[in-house]
């Protein structure tokens, strides 16, 4: 079911599905007026995108899905999520009919999150207000430096001005739930004063802010610079010492640092990507999009006009799906606890295990904290390398010796592909924080 072509959910002589009811919905608009340097997302490069015909496409999935049985939007949906893309690109309208397609009853609940992404050029007042009507409330803007000539090289077509300005705006139009984006690990020799773009960021006061890691993607423009020698990577040490900095910093101005990339005055986490990370599930609905839910993962066409004709055709967009096997779920599961400052509970591991978890707290990778075990910033940079560890403790019978990387079936289990235990690097998983959907 999960080809190349038109997808139909009621084929002759299907099983009947279980319906799944969605709580956590995201959308995607994958528009952008130029492509960064370091950009591998599903996005298309147009300054004036047809808004309409997104909004259609957007439609038509999610009723061919609902009319298939697969799912159902459930009465009152707990958050939405546009991510892009650049949805500040969209004609201001196209925001208030997302509004309408999802229904303004589903979006009646008590601690509704409506989340939108947002470039600072292209977020203006009309933009702001529209939005606000529409439901918007919390806007995560694509900020990524302070730094003129940071921003310049990334590609990106703001200034500090621009991001200021629409912050401002945001607020003058009421919404007051505001994060920030920013870039860490910038390659040689690109100069950046990190410290000043943490300071910009603090003044400007917004609740949250998240920090990605820059990692150099195949095809990207990037990766064509990297071939030509005209720039190295960051070493682990700046990429360490950037990401340490930050957690201090945003720490002592009273920021939670509540899961690995992402931090939080009191209130303010994302509702969104708590859920997901908690393996609840949710729909994407767009190219590119990725959905949970019946313990299946699907993914959509990432092509926007490859999407948009397989869905006007009347049929799904999907390009390819799974069904987590044992091993790779419980691996996943260590994976999102690891993340988050929760942690996980030592009583759910088995016996074989917790020595492991004594050795990353005497290393100082990891603290006890309400019965329960969480990274510390220096264990979230050893991410991957901890999670896959802690797995193959899992998996071993009490009796054998010590965890061989072997336990852990790489490509097949190993779903997020990270080095064997002992390979003691430092990984740019920071990268993998994207909203869930995309």
């Amino acid at each position: 079911m999960d080809g190349s072509r038109g997808e139909s959910l009621r084929g002759s002589g299907s099983p009947p599905r279980t319906t799944t009811e969605i709580r956590h919905l995201y959308v995607h608009a994958p528009f952008c007026a130029r492509r960064c340097r370091y950009c591998d997302f599903a996005v298309t490069v147009e300054r004036r995108p047809e808004s309409a015909r997104w909004l259609r496409a957007i439609e038509a999935e999610l009723a061919l899905l609902e009319r298939g049985g697969e799912v159902r939007l459930a009465d009152r949906i707990e958050t939405l999520y546009l991510g892009g893309g650049t949805p500040s690109l969209l004609d201001a309208g196209a925001v208030a009919g997302l509004g309408g397609v999802v229904g303004a009853e589903r979006m009646a609940a008590d601690g509704f999150e409506w989340t939108a992404e947002a470039n600072p050029e292209s977020f203006q007042s009309e933009t702001a207000r529209a939005w606000a009507r529409a439901g918007v409330n919390r806007i995560s803007f694509g900020v990524q430096s302070f730094d003129p000539g940071a921003l310049r090289w990334m590609g990106r077509l703001h200034s500090a001005a621009d991001a200021n300005a629409a912050i401002a705006r945001a607020r003058a139009a009421g919404i007051d739930n505001l994060s920030l984006d920013l870039i860490f690990g910038l390659p040689n020799p690109v100069a950046r004063d990190w410290r000043r773009d943490l300071d910009g960021a603090l003044s400007l006061a917004a609740p949250h802010i998240s920090l990605y890691g820059l990692t150099i993607e195949e095809g990207t423009p990037l990766a064509r610079l990297l071939r030509e020698g005209r720039i190295r990577p960051a070493g682990e040490e700046r990429y360490r010492d950037e990401f340490l900095l930050a957690a201090e910093r945003l720490a002592a101005e009273g920021y939670d640092h509540y899961e690995l990339s992402n931090f939080a005055r009191p209130g303010f986490a994302s509702r969104h990507n708590r859920a997901c990370w908690r393996g609840a599930p949710y729909l994407g609905l767009g190219n590119g999009a990725h959905s949970f839910h019946g313990g299946r993962r699907h993914w959509n066409e990432r092509d926007w006009a490859r999407y948009a004709t397989r869905i006007e055709a009347g049929g799904l967009a999907r390009s390819g799906g799974e069904r987590p096997g044992l091993g790779q779920r419980r691996l996943e599961k260590i994976w999102l606890a690891l993340r988050t400052a929760k942690g996980l509970d030592p009583a759910a591991l088995p016996p074989a295990a917790l020595p492991l978890l004594g050795r990353w707290r005497a290393r100082g990778l990891a603290m006890a904290r309400s019965d329960r075990i969480h990274l510390t910033p220096r264990g979230w940079l050893l991410l991957d390398t901890l999670a896959v560890e802690l797995d193959a403790a899992c998996a071993r019978p009490a009796s054998s010796g010590s965890p061989s990387p072997s336990r852990c079936k790489r490509g097949e289990e190993d779903a997020i592909r990270g080095p064997p235990p002992g390979e003691d690097r430092i990984l740019p998983q920071l990268t993998a924080t994207r909203p869930p959907g995309l």
